[in-house]
C-alpha cells in the first residue's frame, strides 16, 4: 500500500476552516490571532499529527539539526545557578560528535509575549528537553499539542503531561539527609525547602518529613526557599528565629546550604559543633563552603545525558518509560 503522504499546512488550515495565512501565524506562535482560530488550528495540528517540514527547510538553509533545552526561568537564575551549567554541560557531552546543534531557549513562563511557546510551535528545532519545570509553565501542553519529542529533566509536575522524563529519586536523597542527622544526634532538625510549585521541591519536603515522623521528632521546622543564596538566607534567619534551639539542618540545595552556614554564623552558632547542615547537589559549592558541606548527590551530568539518549529515541519513534537514578550521601565537615 503506498504510503500516507504528511500533512501540510494546507490541510491544516482547512481542517480548522481558516486561511493558511492563518494557520500559519498560529504554528509559528503569533499572538495576533483570534482565540478561536488559534484553538480550531491547534486542535487540527493535534488531529493531522502536523509537524513543520524541518527537512525542507534544512535543503534550503543547509542548517544543522538542532535540539532546544528550554529552561522556564530567569536568566539570572539561570547563569547563576551551577544545576543549569551542568545540566548544559551533559547535554552536549552526549551529543559528542552527531551533527545536531544545542539551543539554549529560556525565560519567564508569565512573561507576557510567550516566546518560548512561540519558538516551540514554529518547528525551529526537532526536539526538546524541558528543564525546571513548574506548577503554572504551560509548556508540556505546548509540546503534546505540536507533538515535538520531548523529554522532561525532572519529573513534570502536572499529572498530565506525559512526556518521558529523567529524575533522581529526590525523597529518598532528602531522606539520606534527614537520617544522616538523626543519627548524628540533632533533635531539632528543620528543613529549608525548594519551589514547592515543582517536583523536586515537594519530593525533598517529603522525604525529610517522613523520616523525622518515623524517628519519632517534630516536623515543624519548614521555611519555604527557592534554591537560590538569597531565598537559603532569608529561609534560614526565619528558622533561626522560630527556633533558636535549632541543632539540624537540611536544605534543598548546595546554595541554600552554604547561605544557611553564613547566616548561622552571624547568628554565633557554629557548624557543626551548634547545627550541623546538609544540603543536596553535591556541586562545586559544597567542597569551596568552609566548613565543606555534607550533602546529597545530585548526578545532573549523567541525568542530562540519559535525557538525551531518551530524546533521540523518542526522535526516532521509540516509546520510552522514564528513568529514576538513585543517590547518595557525601559526607563532610558540616555534619
Amino acid at each position: 500500500m503506498p504510503a500516507h503522504p504528511a500533512p501540510t499546512l494546507e490541510d491544516v488550515a482547512a481542517r480548522a476552516g481558516v486561511s493558511r495565512a492563518t494557520a500559519s501565524r498560529v504554528v509559528n506562535g503569533d499572538p495576533r490571532v483570534r482565540e478561536a482560530a488559534r484553538v480550531a488550528v491547534n486542535a487540527a495540528v493535534t488531529e493531522l499529527s502536523y509537524r513543520p517540514n524541518r527537512a525542507a527547510r534544512r535543503l534550503v538553509t543547509r542548517a544543522a539539526d538542532s535540539i532546544a533545552v528550554v529552561v522556564p526561568e530567569s536568566d539570572e537564575r539561570v547563569f547563576s545557578d551551577p544545576f543549569f551549567s551542568g545540566t548544559l554541560r551533559g547535554v552536549t557531552r552526549a551529543l559528542g560528535s552527531l551533527p545536531m546543534q544545542v539551543v539554549l531557549v529560556m525565560g519567564n513562563p508569565d512573561d507576557g509575549d510567550h516566546r518560548m511557546e512561540r519558538y516551540l510551535r514554529g518547528g525551529h528545532t526537532d526536539g526538546a528537553i524541558v528543564v525546571s519545570h513548574h506548577q503554572n509553565d504551560n509548556l508540556w501542553r505546548v509540546l503534546a499539542e505540536t507533538q515535538l519529542p520531548s523529554v522532561f529533566l525532572g519529573r513534570p509536575y502536572a499529572a498530565e503531561a506525559r512526556a518521558p522524563y529523567v529524575d533522581v529519586d529526590n525523597a529518598a536523597g532528602a531522606a539520606l539527609a534527614a537520617r544522616h542527622l538523626i543519627e548524628r544526634g540533632c533533635r531539632r532538625v528543620g528543613t529549608v525547602t525548594g519551589p514547592l510549585d515543582m517536583s523536586a521541591g515537594q519530593d525533598r519536603l517529603r522525604g525529610w518529613q517522613e523520616t523525622l515522623e518515623a524517628a519519632g521528632l517534630e516536623t515543624d521546622l519548614v521555611e519555604h526557599g527557592d534554591f537560590t543564596a538569597a531565598g537559603g538566607a532569608e529561609a534560614t534567619q526565619r528558622l533561626l528565629e522560630r527556633c533558636p534551639d535549632l541543632d539540624g539542618l537540611f536544605a534543598a540545595s548546595d546554595q541554600m546550604a552554604v547561605a544557611a552556614i553564613g547566616e548561622l554564623g552571624v547568628a554565633g552558632r557554629r557548624v557543626p559543633d551548634d547545627v550541623a547542615v546538609v544540603g543536596y547537589d553535591d556541586s562545586a559549592a559544597a567542597t569551596m563552603s568552609r566548613p565543606a558541606l555534607t550533602t546529597v548527590v545530585n548526578p545532573i551530568s549523567e541525568m542530562a545525558s540519559r535525557a538525551v539518549d531518551l530524546l533521540l529515541r523518542v526522535m526516532d519513534g521509540e516509546v520510552v518509560e522514564p528513568a529514576i537514578l538513585p543517590t547518595g550521601l557525601v559526607v563532610r565537615e558540616s555534619a
